[in-house]
């Protein structure tokens, strides 16, 4: 566990020298402080302007919340992780004693970790909705969910950095299936319930944590689907680097020659090494 622990404090460093990657994480504190001082005044305006209350809809802005800073930690990871593969770092980290899994469960697993810490410390000062310890820690805890599953989907779906950040704002299209069960009628809205965002609006619109349930159940599924799919990859690229490494051409004399006196031919030996 110490190896994967020095592996996210350095995933830290690379990301201290991000300014980008460093504003995405303090993005969650800001939009706190928005949510709430801005989402009142904002009720005030439009109840003098058209007489429109906003405070039925607060459940809503919390799972806004939950579902924010979760998914900016594991975007931050993700970007992390597409950046050293980009440099092929990643395979070599592969190799290391933290391994492959312990790899993910340093650029994924204690992000999300962290992202459930901070959203179960911000809710319960900047939540606008009346809610009880068993809900700030529902909430926190389906927000971690579904930003693992963010950056599965970046990390499985991107090659590269610049298509890593259009996937992101794909992927964040699915904290938007809360909005269903407030808006569409009972026998439509259940399209939706292979989202966990959508039982996480039915639970905070009819305000019962039994709801919280079938969302961890999806959100368990879309990770498990997305592991796997990560793992084929992994496999796919590894009997690719195989089967390449067995089609280099090797002179076993220059060979021979090179191990037993490298400085008399170099020529011969950057032969070998190519």
């Amino acid at each position: 566990m110490s190896v994967v622990w020095r592996s996210f404090l350095q995933m830290l460093r690379l990301i201290r020298r991000d300014r980008m990657l460093l504003a995405a994480g303090a993005a969650p504190l800001l939009a706190g402080v928005a949510l709430r001082c801005g989402v009142p005044a904002a009720e005030e305006v439009l109840v003098r302007c058209t007489g429109t209350a906003l405070s039925p809809y607060y459940g809503l802005f919390d799972i806004l919340l939950a579902s924010l800073t979760p998914a900016m930690f594991c975007f931050i990871a993700a970007m992390v992780m597409l950046e050293e593969r980009d440099d092929h770092i990643d395979r070599y980290l592969f190799a290391t004693a933290c391994g492959r899994n312990g790899y993910y469960v340093s650029r994924i697993v204690l992000p999300a970790l962290a992202a459930f810490s901070v959203t179960a410390l911000l809710l319960p000062v900047f939540h606008l909705s009346a809610l009880l310890a068993g809900a700030v820690l529902c909430l926190s805890l389906t927000g971690a969910l579904q930003g693992v599953i963010v950056a599965l989907l970046v990390v499985a779906l991107s090659a590269n950095k610049l298509e890593g950040m259009a996937v992101t704002k794909l992927s964040s299209l699915i904290i938007l299936g809360a909005l269903v069960p407030w808006f569409v009628p009972a026998p439509l809205c259940f399209g939706l319930s292979f989202l966990p965002s959508f039982w996480m609006g039915k639970a905070m619109l009819e305000s019962r944590l039994t709801y919280f349930l079938p969302s961890f159940a999806a959100a368990v599924g879309w990770i498990a689907a997305l592991w796997r799919r990560i793992q084929r990859g992994c496999r796919f690229l590894d009997r690719k680097s195989d089967l390449e490494n067995s089609k280099i051409p090797i002179d076993p004399d220059a060979a021979s020659s090179c191990i037993l006196c490298p400085c008399l031919n170099k020529r011969k030996h950057k032969e070998v090494l190519r």
